[in-house]
């Protein structure tokens, strides 16, 4: 018991650490936990620890979250935008529910995971020397329609080691959003879809755990928020710096250590 907690701590602070990065926090505590030996009840651990990087970003948006919410009955703007990050969050909530199985019981391999790191690094590495039309500096000023197809292209990170953070970054950009914009936008729209993925993988899993389970979630839950908040208030400045090419050779160095690790084992 005491070496599985030690485990989700660890595991909790990765999950903290990656959530909000284009390098996908999935991927990375499927990997891990592979080579750990760290095997979770329907693989509800990988799911349910996100808590704590919601409950992050909440906290550091606890402000802006105030003024907007307080904002709707008499701000058009505020309505629309709420408007706006639950349109995008509306494809992923459609799919996920529908396909919840299929992704836990195909999608979450760690092999695959391994391909779509390498994938998504390359992708990453190309879309740092593009050059795309901006239009929008601020994410107020998105538009419903655009709202939605950033929340279709998040669809396709369902595939673990995607990262959900790089593909509704790089398809905001994509749509004329600068990168400081794009990145803010999925932190928005991170709130609603991993508090909805949270609540769902609940409600499939709840009767399956037991109190050994809870107290691993829990304190994966604490590693988690902890790491998440120190990610959350420098990423914006950074990826405005410094671009993406970081996260790439990442995931590219991740990915292939991931393929050496899972082939010597065989």
């Amino acid at each position: 018991m005491i070496l599985d907690l030690i485990k989700a701590i660890v595991l909790g602070a990765v999950e903290g650490f990656t959530e909000f990065l284009p390098v996908s926090s999935t991927g990375h505590l499927l990997l891990l936990g592979h080579f750990l030996g760290f095997e979770s009840k329907g693989k509800t651990f990988e799911v349910l620890v996100q808590l704590g990087a919601i409950l992050a970003i909440v906290s550091v948006y606890a402000h802006k979250i105030i003024v907007l919410l307080t904002g709707l009955p008499r701000d058009p703007a505020a309505r629309r935008f709420v408007a706006g990050v639950l349109l995008a969050f509306l494809p992923a909530a459609f799919i996920g529910a529908f396909a919840h199985s299929f992704i836990k019981s195909v999608l979450f391999d760690p092999m695959i995971v391994c391909t779509t790191l390498v994938a998504g690094g390359l992708v990453l590495l190309a879309v740092d020397e593009m050059k795309f039309e901006t239009k929008y500096a601020q994410v107020e000023d998105f538009s419903l329609s655009m709202c939605f197809k950033i929340g279709l292209i998040q669809c396709v990170a369902m595939a673990p080691g995607v990262s959900r953070s790089g593909a509704t970054i790089v398809g905001a950009m994509a749509l004329g959003a600068d990168k400081r914009a794009a990145a803010e936008f999925s932190f928005w729209l991170a709130m609603p879809t991993m508090a909805g993925a949270f609540a769902y993988d609940l409600y499939k899993n709840h009767k399956i755990l037991e109190a050994s389970d809870l107290a691993t979630i829990g304190v994966g839950f604490v590693a988690a928020f902890a790491a998440a908040l120190v990610v959350v208030r420098g990423f914006l400045a950074f990826v405005s710096r410094r671009g993406f090419r970081p996260f790439a050779w990442w995931r590219i160095a991740v990915g292939s250590i991931g393929f050496a690790g899972l082939l010597l084992t065989r």
